[in-house]
């Protein structure tokens, strides 16, 4: 991807986290609440395998 493309793209979707966040803080919020569940998840469950693993 050319180096131009990837800096607009990249400033495109700043530009639409700071609209978001401004004009969408509720749905904002659920978005990274929903997000962080989601990773806590997958820790958990490489957690679960890793302890399994090891017994």
């Amino acid at each position: 991807m050319p180096v131009l493309a990837k800096k607009i793209l990249t400033w495109l979707f700043v530009g639409f986290l700071i609209f978001f966040i401004a004009f969408r803080p509720d749905g904002a919020a659920d978005m990274v609440e929903t997000i962080g569940s989601v990773l806590m998840a997958i820790a958990q469950g490489i957690g679960d395998f890793l302890t399994s693993l090891m017994a």
